[in-house]
């Protein structure tokens, strides 16, 4: 079966419209920078270095440095498609990511969207 194209894309690429779609919402750039190093470890500059670097899904995901366990309680829907059923691990990291955007956008607390 063919690899998602999303894979290798940038995450510089995708990054920008996390940022837009919680701003448009009255939410802000640190919220979605906050929710990333939640899910993925990084700090503030690693996170900053990956985008930098235009690392690919792949990359920025395979060298997260402490991926945090409570993802796995990220339940819903995006795009049509149950996040905790997806298959493949990638696929699934990326869309958790999309769901806590899609919760940050629909105006939930902070300590709800990080599963606290």
């Amino acid at each position: 079966m063919a690899e998602h194209r999303i894979f290798s894309m940038g995450f510089d690429r995708v990054y920008p419209a996390y940022v837009a779609k919680a701003e448009r919402k009255g939410r802000t750039k640190a919220e979605v920078d906050e929710i990333i190093r939640w899910q993925t470890g990084y700090s503030q500059a690693e996170l900053e270095a990956q985008i930098a670097r235009g690392a690919d899904f792949r990359a920025f995901y395979a060298e997260a440095p402490a991926m945090n366990p409570a993802r796995a309680l990220i339940k819903g829907v995006v795009c049509g498609v149950r996040v905790e059923e997806v298959e493949d691990p990638l696929m699934r990291e990326i869309r958790y990511l999309d769901k806590l955007i899609d919760e940050l956008a629909k105006g939930k607390a902070m300590g709800k969207i990080l599963r606290g």
